[in-house]
């Protein structure tokens, strides 16, 4: 996907992340985020909007350690009230889809994934950070809206080549195994090796130990844990899959 591509996808989830919260209503549980309230999903949203947005806006080159507002639980002393929680949040979308649009494609900052640029991997992370907590937002709310499979695919991939692969990932096995990924409206291929070490990723098609296949947003939403994978079409290696959902575990960073 190309940058202004993610950051329009990006404000569409955004402001449907924020109606569905008006239908759920604050207090409403998240079935996708245990323990959490839709209060604590807008809180912790909003505050990673805030902290992605100074990497970008401010050219910052180290981690921000005193960031606070990640854990809404931890932090819920700074939540904002109830009544202001919904502007707390669209404010913080907004300045973060301006700062990436401002910014110029050179910008250098801080970033945790491979990318093309520093631009292009904060538009695309927080893309997907909206988007699959739009979902969860939708939900608690009772009702789902589309997802726009180019933006399932590169979801998907973000994840596979980006975050599983990672060397403090927990995705790991004793006995080498594969998983194959195969999106069958986008045609798009990707193949794991699992193993004691990281995670080796790669797009191809290949035979594999399990595999999971599907339309590109039923696959997007199982990987990332919000559909089981059961819904989609998976087989093969039974320890492999059955292990996914609590060994893939996606933090803000």
């Amino acid at each position: 996907m190309e940058i202004p591509a993610m950051i329009a996808g990006l404000t569409d989830a955004g402001e449907r992340l924020a109606r569905a919260a008006q239908r759920a209503g604050l207090g409403a549980l998240v079935p996708s985020c245990p323990d959490w309230a839709v209060r604590d999903l807008l809180f912790h949203t909003g505050a990673v909007h805030r902290w992605a947005a100074r990497y970008v806006g401010e050219g910052l080159e180290a981690p921000i350690r005193e960031q606070r507002g990640g854990d809404p639980l931890r932090d819920a002393d700074l939540r904002p009230a109830d009544d202001e929680l919904l502007e707390y949040f669209r404010e913080g979308y907004t300045a973060l889809a301006s700062a990436l649009k401002q910014a110029p494609d050179d910008v250098q900052c801080w970033t945790f994934l491979p990318a093309p640029s520093p631009l292009a991997f904060w538009a695309r992370r927080q893309l997907h950070e909206t988007t699959v907590h739009r979902i969860d937002t939708e939900l608690a709310a009772g009702a789902t809206t589309a997802i726009d499979p180019a933006v399932a695919t590169d979801g998907i991939d973000e994840l596979l080549t980006g975050f599983v692969v990672r060397r403090r990932g927990k995705l790991r096995s004793d006995n080498p195994r594969t998983l194959g990924v195969h999106t069958t409206d986008t045609d798009t291929h990707w193949h794991l090796t699992v193993s004691n070490e990281p995670v080796a990723a790669e797009h191809a098609d290949k035979p594999a130990d399990a595999t999971v296949r599907g339309p590109a947003v039923e696959v997007y939403l199982a990987l990332w844990n919000r559909l089981p994978l059961n819904k989609v079409d998976a087989g093969g290696d039974a320890e492999l899959l059955t292990s996914w959902p609590q060994l893939v575990q996606v933090r803000w960073s």
